[in-house]
Formats: structure tokens, sequence, C-alpha cells
């Protein structure tokens, strides 16, 4: 299995944690009663850590399927290298960084972070070219 392999099974695992993180910390805020319930009508708006980690949770789903197609193409077509590998890394790690920078909510340092991760996609697709 290549490392870029490797990576997006990681990732694939992070973006659950992402999800499931935010899930908790907003059934925390709105209560078991929302969760089982239909969630029809406006929900109460999160606030503080919650409504960070579902935005970060959010960011995670946008970007992800872009990696993973990257990935997944770099692979199926035999151009993974070194450089790919260190981008999936890159992706990975920043993306497991982001959550809890994220969360505490640094401005500065999660934008920071954000092209980091970035610019490790960058290094994945730019083997397609």
């Amino acid at each position: 299995m290549t490392i870029e392999i490797k990576m997006l099974a990681w990732s694939i695992a992070l973006g659950l944690a992402y999800v499931l993180v935010a899930a908790c910390l907003a059934t925390a805020q709105r209560g078991i009663r929302w969760n089982a319930g239909n969630r029809e009508g406006d929900a109460k708006p999160l606030v503080g850590v919650a409504a960070r980690a579902e935005r970060a949770s959010r960011n995670f789903l946008e970007t992800f399927p872009f990696f993973a197609a990257a990935v997944l193409a770099v692979v199926l077509t035999h151009r993974n290298t070194d450089h790919t590998a260190l981008g999936a890394q890159v992706y990975f790690w920043a993306r497991a960084a982001y959550w809890p920078v994220y969360a505490a909510g640094i401005p500065y340092v999660r934008t920071a972070v954000w092209i980091v991760a970035f610019w490790g996609f960058l290094q994945v697709i730019e083997a397609l070219y």
C-alpha cells in the first residue's frame, strides 16, 4: 500500500473524528432530544467550541473530496513519487492540527495551518500535470 493511500485512509478516520466531535459538542449544547429528533425548524445556534468544531468539520468536508480524488488519481495512474507521498503526509498532519487550533480559536495560526494543508494537497495534484 502506498503512503498516499495510507494517508487517505488516515484522513478518512480523521474526517470521521471531526464529524463525531462536532456532533457530540452540538448535542451537549442542544440536547439529546434535538439530536434524536427530526431536526425540523431552526436549531439553537451553537456557540463557542461547539460552533468552531462545526465550522472546522464543514471545512474538512469541503476539502477532503478533492484530496481523496487527487490521491486516487495519482496512485491509479502510477504518478506517485516521494513528492506526492510527502504532500499527502503534510495534508494529513496539517488537517490533524487544524481541528484543535480552530477549536481553541487561534485565528492566524488556524489560517497558517490551513495553508500548509493546502500546500500538501497541491503537491499531490501537481503530479497529475
